[in-house]
C-alpha cells in the first residue's frame, strides 16, 4: 500500500487523539497507583515494583505483539489493546491489588505500541515519517504531562474520582480507535502459532541487529526510555529529600517539566534531523546524562523545573529521529510492528534492568541523591560509548 502523501489525513488525526487520551489516561494511573499503594502503607520498594508489573509484559509478549499487530487492522488491535487498559484500570479501582492491576493496563499498553507506531509508516510517506513521529511524540507529551499533574491532583484528593476518571479515559480512546480507517492487513497470510512466532520474533531481532541503523536506534532509545522511566519514580522519592515537599503532586508536576521539554524537542527534531542526518541526535544524548546529573544535587524548585525541561528537549531531540530511523528500516525489512515489537522488548528489558537496580540500591539504603547521580552517570557514558562507534562506522554524516 503507497502511504498517504497528506500528513493529516483522517486516519492520522483518530490516531493523533486515541493516543493523547490514551497516553493521559496511563500517565495518570501510574500517580493514581502510587497514592494507592501509599493509602495501604504499602513498603516504598513496591512503587518501582509497579513499573517492573508494568514493563514485563512488553517483554514476555514481544515475540507476538508485532505479529498481532501486523496480522490484522491495526486501528481494530489499537481499539482492542485501550479496551484491555480500561479492564485493568476498573479492575484497580474494585479492589484488585495495584501491582497486578497496573501489570493487566501493561499486556494492553504492550499490544498498544507497535500497531501504534506501526501504522504511521501506513499512514504516511516516509518524507514524512519525522514529522508524524513528531506529531504522535509531541501529543504523547502533553498528555504525559497533562496525566502526570492531572493524576496526582486528583490522587491526593480522591483515589477513586481520579480512578473513575481514568476509566472514562481509556473509554473514549477505545471510541477514539473505531474512526481510524480499517487499512488493508501489513502481513495477512501471519500464523499465531507461539512456537512459530517466538521463531521469527528471533529472526526479526537478528535482522535488526544486524542492520547498523536499526541497531543504533534500538541501543540508543532503550538507553534513554530505562533511564527515563527510572527518574520519573526517583522523582517521588527525590522530591521530599531535596525539595521537602511530601505531597503526590510535586513529583507529577515535575514530571510534566519532563514532559514539556520533550514536546520542544519533539518539534526541534521535526525540523532539524531526517532520516539522512541522524547523527545530528548524538550531541542531544549527551547532554541528557549531563543534566541529570546536575539535577541530582539541586536544592531549588526552580533550577530543578528548569534542568528538568532541559532532560526533556535533549531527550526528544534526540529519541524521535530514532524511532523513525527504526521504523523505516523495520518496514523495509521485517515489517513495521516487528521492528516496534523488538524494540519494545529491547527498551523495557532495559527499564526493567535499570528499575531493578533502582530497587536494589533503594533497599539498600543508598541516598536518592547519589541514585539519581548513578543515574545520570549511566545515560553519559551509554551514549558516549554509542556515539564513539556510531561515528566510527561513518554512517550518514
Amino acid at each position: 500500500m503507497m502511504a498517504n502523501n497528506q500528513l493529516f489525513s483522517r486516519g492520522m488525526i483518530a490516531v493523533l487523539i486515541a493516543q493523547f487520551v490514551s497516553a493521559l489516561a496511563d500517565n495518570a494511573l501510574l500517580f493514581a497507583a502510587i497514592a494507592l499503594l501509599k493509602s495501604q502503607s504499602a513498603p516504598d520498594w513496591q512503587i518501582p515494583m509497579l513499573q517492573e508489573f508494568f514493563v514485563i509484559a512488553f517483554i514476555l509478549l514481544a515475540p507476538f505483539v508485532g505479529p498481532f499487530a501486523d496480522g490484522f487492522a491495526k486501528g481494530r488491535v489499537m481499539l482492542t489493546a485501550n479496551l484491555l487498559k480500561l479492564l485493568g484500570a476498573s479492575a484497580m479501582m474494585l479492589g484488585l491489588n495495584p501491582l497486578l492491576a497496573y501489570g493487566l493496563v501493561g499486556i494492553g499498553a504492550a499490544a498498544y505500541s507497535p500497531a501504534k507506531y506501526g501504522i504511521l509508516s501506513e499512514l504516511v510517506s516516509a518524507e514524512k515519517l519525522v514529522k508524524a513521529n513528531g506529531l504522535i511524540e509531541g501529543s504523547t507529551i502533553v498528555a504525559i504531562l497533562l496525566g502526570a499533574v492531572l493524576g496526582g491532583k486528583l490522587a491526593d484528593a480522591s483515589i477513586t474520582i481520579a480512578l473513575i476518571a481514568i476509566c472514562t479515559c481509556y473509554f473514549l480512546a477505545a471510541i477514539a480507535n473505531t474512526f481510524i480507517p480499517r487499512l488493508p492487513i501489513a502481513r495477512p497470510d501471519t500464523k499465531l502459532s507461539p512456537p512459530k512466532l517466538v521463531k521469527e520474533f528471533l529472526e526479526a531481532l537478528k535482522v535488526l541487529s544486524m542492520n547498523k541503523d536499526a541497531r543504533f536506534s534500538l541501543i540508543g532509545s532503550s538507553i534513554f526510555w530505562g533511564t527515563g522511566a527510572t527518574l520519573r519514580l526517583l522523582l517521588v522519592a527525590w522530591v521530599p529529600v531535596a525539595l521537602s515537599i511530601n505531597d503526590l503532586s510535586m513529583p507529577a508536576n515535575l514530571s510534566g517539566a519532563v514532559a514539556v521539554g520533550i514536546a520542544v524537542g519533539a518539534a526541534l527534531a521535526a525540523n532539524l534531523v531526517s532520516l539522512k542526518n541522524i547523527n545530528r541526535v548524538l550531541p542531544a544524548g549527551l547532554l541528557i546524562g549531563v543534566f541529570i546529573m546536575l539535577f541530582a544535587h539541586t536544592s531549588s524548585l526552580i533550577v530543578a523545573s528548569i534542568l528538568l525541561v532541559l532532560v526533556g528537549a535533549a531527550g526528544g531531540l534526540y529519541v524521535v529521529p530514532l524511532n523513525a530511523l527504526l521504523q523505516e528500516r523495520g518496514h523495509e525489512t521485517v515489517g513495521a510492528g516487528n521492528a516496534v515489537a523488538v524494540q519494545n522488548f529491547f527498551e523495557n528489558f532495559c527499564m526493567l534492568t535499570l528499575i531493578g537496580l533502582y530497587i536494589v540500591m533503594q533497599k539498600n539504603n543508598v541516598p536518592v541523591i547519589s541514585i539519581t547521580f548513578i543515574f545520570g552517570s549511566i545515560i553519559l557514558f551509554s551514549i558516549g560509548i554509542l556515539s564513539i562507534k556510531r561515528l566510527r562506522q561513518g554512517l550518514h554524516v
